[in-house]
């Protein structure tokens, strides 16, 4: 985590956090407390749970009122920005009140879950002229943004085709299936959930669109095929048995934020990752066709020995290739290596050194963007609405490929103004 600088400069933004879950109380709470301390105060704590948003507001260390309702907090609060990490389903209308409140807004993504919520969010941006940004941190990771640049200085010439795949391990992965997340109906499916992250990333890398999407998903591990299940591992009698038995107990924070809380909703932190009614695939993969006519191939598997992706551009005068090592089975290095290989000639290695904090250090320089003024922007890494629409939307033609059978264009779903 960055440490606290303190610079000359306007006087604090006044912010709101709606959303005290791990994300919301940990970046967009204590993080940002600490190391933007003299960019940001916070005027209010928003949670439907009272418990959590309490205990959240002590953790973060501030004294700002704690509110339940956001019509409430709006209206006597009146705070300059809205941070959202509430659950992805609830995201539009959050949004939509702080923008015709006259805020602006920091959302989570993903943006929102359905093409409709897309469409109402943009609307409401033009018809209030206040702004939405999208915390789009792979974006910020040293690895990205060095990326980006041999992109934009056509290191391999025109860009033809991508393979994207990333890899989720046992332990991050199955995190998505003991949560909220294991619902379509409040997630979108990880197609649209954690797929929202790297849909963007290929927009972003890009400069362009997809125009139709070929989609494929199934679930292979989770949810009905387990061979036994309970209600929540706190309880199950298969504890010793089961390689997804999860100890909440033994991590403070997550018991702070949830068990105790869960008196007030219900809602439980360490569900079964083998409950029958989860109904969002855990193996996925997708065939996207962009506008300027590159090709994706791009898949998720979310239960997997490793964690990371392995990512290449192939173009007319070459490929660049990199497979990035988050959590592995085996030691990795203190950076990532980009290689750049040219047609007819030689490799070129370019190592690229992680950053402090997290996401390689995409996180600090998210936040730097989004709060301390004169920050340029030459890779356009900063996301606003549209850009989060347009990922969004990606995850759920997707989903409407993979249930339709079908390939599925994006100007079919209607999420975009007229």
């Amino acid at each position: 985590m960055q440490a606290t600088r303190h610079e000359e400069g306007p006087e604090r933004h006044r912010v709101a956090l709606v959303g005290t879950g791990h994300r919301g109380a940990g970046m967009w709470g204590k993080e940002l407390l600490q190391g933007w301390r003299d960019r940001t105060e916070f005027v209010a704590i928003c949670d439907v749970n009272e418990m959590r948003a309490t205990a959240a507001r002590t953790a973060i260390g501030t004294n700002a009122p704690v509110y339940t309702d956001v019509d409430e907090m709006l209206a006597s609060v009146k705070p300059e920005i809205v941070i959202v990490c509430s659950r992805d389903d609830t995201h539009d209308e959050i949004i939509v009140k702080a923008l015709e409140a006259g805020c602006r807004v920091i959302t989570e993504k993903p943006m929102t879950t359905t093409p409709e919520k897309c469409r109402r969010i943009l609307e409401a941006e033009a018809r209030t002229g206040r702004p939405v940004d999208v915390t789009f941190n792979y974006r910020f990771a040293p690895t990205a943004a060095r990326i980006k640049q041999l992109l934009r200085e056509e290191a391999v010439g025109t860009v033809t085709s991508v393979d994207f795949h990333w890899y989720l391990d046992t332990q991050h992965g199955a995190d998505y299936f003991r949560r909220w997340h294991a619902k379509e109906a409040h997630s979108g499916s990880l197609f649209v959930h954690k797929a929202t992250h790297h849909f963007d990333l290929l927009n972003w890398y890009l400069e362009s669109v997809p125009r139709e999407v070929s989609a494929f998903g199934t679930q292979r591990n989770y949810g009905r095929n387990g061979p036994f299940r309970g209600e929540r591992c706190q309880t199950c009698s298969h504890a010793r048995d089961c390689d997804f038995y999860f100890d909440m107990s033994k991590d403070p924070w997550l018991t702070m934020l949830y068990e105790d809380p869960s008196a007030e909703d219900g809602y439980v932190r360490d569900a079964c990752v083998y409950r029958e009614d989860i109904d969002i695939a855990d193996t996925m993969t997708a065939m996207l066709r962009f506008e300027n006519e590159v090709i994706v191939s791009y898949s998720l598997n979310t239960f997997m020995p490793i964690e990371g992706y392995h990512l290449a551009f192939n173009g007319t005068k070459g490929r660049i290739e990199v497979r990035q090592y988050e959590r592995q089975a085996f030691e990795t290095p203190d950076h990532d290596e980009i290689l750049l290989m040219r047609n007819f000639g030689g490799v070129e290695r370019i190592r690229v050194p992680h950053a402090g904090g997290g996401h390689f250090g995409g996180d600090d320089r998210l936040r730097d963007m989004l709060l301390r003024p004169g920050m340029t922007d030459p890779l356009g890494q900063r996301a606003g609405a549209l850009a989060g629409a347009m990922s969004m939307l990606c995850g759920a033609a997707a989903v409407a490929s993979m249930k339709s059978g079908r390939p599925v264009r994006l100007a079919e779903l209607g999420g975009l103004p007229a």
